[in-house]
């Protein structure tokens, strides 16, 4: 117990001094010893001086308290003398009762007790017997309530444990495919090393042909559907020169004759001219059209 430095001077009181001799002297000389020695300092005096005031209250009242059961308990002595003088002059007294008739009674007083019922009357023990009924029905209730939350929890505990098991097999799984996994990674890095170096090897090429179109004087105009119009047209002059050719080789087993050959030479010139103005024209037309 702390003692506030206020309380200090007053502490030095010789009146409180004395209280304190005097309590320390009682509870010492009650259990046969001597006071020890020690320094009646404020400090301590105020704090024995407290505590001999609060055990002093509490001896109070336990007092009380104690002549209060010894009242009681005389009372109660002469309460059961008068019930057994009744019992006596009723023929009941228990001297004169049977062995299994006392033993009832003795049952009888412990079922009471054990029921904390304050007499014996049967509507006591109704009434005893029905709140213990409720408890047993509440006690009943609360224990089907934890059945039910245990079987839940069951339940829960079985699923966390099938999901535990699945999850350690799906990881020793992960775990044996680790390795696969790597070495497939290391042939798709290689892969993609080669795949790298081709690509740079086609840009280069595809830089190169670009150059060397550029150089022959490509333009995009010049697509595959025109190099077939430009063939099929080549063919169709073929067919229509194919005579003239054929003409021409005829004339070589003729003599040769200065006037004829200077005629026939005019002749394949215009002819030449000709077939070189409908090759001008179809070509115009054919890049015309992609236009």
């Amino acid at each position: 117990m702390h003692t506030p430095m206020a309380d200090l001077p007053a502490a030095s009181d010789p009146t409180r001094i004395a209280e304190v001799k005097a309590w320390l002297s009682s509870q010492f000389d009650a259990v046969g010893k001597d006071v020890p020695e020690f320094e009646y300092t404020p400090r301590a005096i105020a704090y024995l001086h407290n505590l001999a005031t609060l055990s002093q209250s509490k001896t109070h009242a336990s007092s009380i308290v104690a002549n209060d059961f010894r009242i009681k308990a005389s009372e109660y002595r002469s309460q059961a003398a008068r019930i057994r003088e009744i019992l006596e002059n009723a023929g009941l007294a228990q001297e004169s009762l049977q062995a299994n008739v006392v033993s009832s009674a003795q049952v009888l007083a412990n079922v009471a007790n054990l029921l904390n019922i304050r007499d014996t009357e049967l509507s006591s023990f109704l009434v005893a017997m029905g709140d213990i009924s409720l408890r047993k029905t509440g006690v009943e209730e609360n224990r089907a309530k934890v059945q039910k939350e245990f079987k839940v929890l069951l339940d829960f505990t079985r699923m966390a444990i099938a999901r535990l098991t699945y999850l350690k097999r799906t990881l020793a799984q992960l775990e044996n495919d680790v390795a696969p996994c790597v070495a497939q990674m290391e042939n798709w890095n290689t892969n993609l090393a080669v795949i790298a170096s081709k690509e740079r090897q086609y840009l280069q090429q595809h830089a190169n042909y670009k150059a060397m179109l550029n150089r022959v004087g490509y333009t995009p105009e010049i697509s595959h559907g025109i190099l077939v119009q430009m063939a099929e047209h080549r063919k169709e002059l073929e067919k229509k020169t194919k005579p003239i050719v054929d003409t021409l080789r005829s004339y070589q087993d003729l003599p040769p004759d200065k006037a004829l050959a200077a005629l026939a030479i005019e002749d394949k010139k215009r002819q030449y001219a000709a077939a070189e103005k409908y090759l001008e024209d179809v070509l115009q037309s054919a890049l015309g059209t992609s236009e």
